[in-house]
């Protein structure tokens, strides 16, 4: 079963002027659907794209569609119920949804809950939270705290849906203290499954900016390596983990995983856990 990407003719409140014009620091203008096709293709057209490439090339049969880019329930409830429909497909077991916390009415988590019932497919709301520090997302401009991320976890919860959050684990005023902060609080919160990202920083951006100007100083690869352990150890051992590094794009970066490939990182990390006898929810309170 392999994820596809959908990509939506959609914006966000941070880019639209209903919170602000320039989105997070760190947020170019392609947003986080690089690999996508464009959003001027249908929807159904890229499911099929998308699903004979994936197919052919990993034996793939069955599919998680996956609205992925800016901020997929921003909408009116009428133009999300027709995105919705038209990924209705046999070959699609689950829809995982990628927005803010700030943006999920009653009425969509609703729709949602019924199309679960009548055509028999998991959901999943992926949710960018990034940190549990507030005082972080204040000053990357995220356009929400962490009250707005709680709130939606129990409305998600309130109606049996599925939730995957995603944290970036090596922001600017972050410590370690933040991410055992975060995993605890996620676990508290009883979250399915998390993303790891480690930030990369594009050109244009406010954070590119201030990187470029040298007022940005990055942790070192090994320095990741030991947080993302950490928030491992606090997290408990029932979230799934989706990815603990992920992929960027190679144009118009400044700075991408310490010049080396995701998955050397990845088994990096793995091999330190290892060597260090330790696991996930080694700590874990909740």
């Amino acid at each position: 079963m392999y994820k596809i990407p959908i990509n939506l003719p959609v914006t966000c409140p941070n880019r639209d002027g209903t919170l602000g014009k320039n989105g997070c620091d760190f947020c170019a203008e392609e947003g986080a659907g690089f690999e996508n096709l464009a959003s001027e293709i249908s929807v159904k057209e890229q499911l099929e794209k998308n699903i004979a490439y994936i197919g052919n090339r990993y034996k793939a049969k069955k599919f998680v569609a996956y609205f992925q880019n800016y901020t997929n329930t921003y909408m009116s409830l009428e133009k999300f119920k027709k995105y919705m429909e038209a990924v209705i497909d046999d070959r699609v077991v689950e829809v995982a949804i990628s927005t803010r916390p700030d943006c999920i009415s009653n009425e969509q988590l609703d729709y949602l809950v019924e199309y679960r019932r009548v055509y028999s497919k998991n959901i999943n709301m992926e949710l960018g939270l990034q940190t549990a520090n507030y005082h972080t997302l204040y000053q990357i401009n995220r356009g929400h705290g962490l009250a707005a991320f709680v709130d939606a976890v129990n409305r998600i919860k309130q109606r049996k849906l599925e939730i995957c959050t995603h944290v970036i684990a090596n922001l600017p005023n972050d410590e370690n203290l933040d991410m055992v902060e975060t995993a605890e609080i996620l676990s508290a919160l009883k979250i399915d499954q998390v993303k790891i990202h480690a930030l990369y920083i594009m050109s244009n951006t406010k954070m590119g900016n201030e990187y470029e100007a040298g007022k940005i100083n990055m942790i070192s690869k090994e320095a990741y390596i030991r947080r993302v352990i950490l928030f491992l150890e606090h997290l408990n051992p029932k979230i799934a983990v989706q990815r603990i590094i992920g992929r960027a794009p190679k144009e118009n970066s400044l700075f991408v995983n310490w010049n080396t490939s995701w998955w050397k990182i990845r088994d990096e990390i793995i091999e330190t856990m290892n060597q260090e006898n330790t696991f996930q929810g080694k700590q874990a309170k909740f």
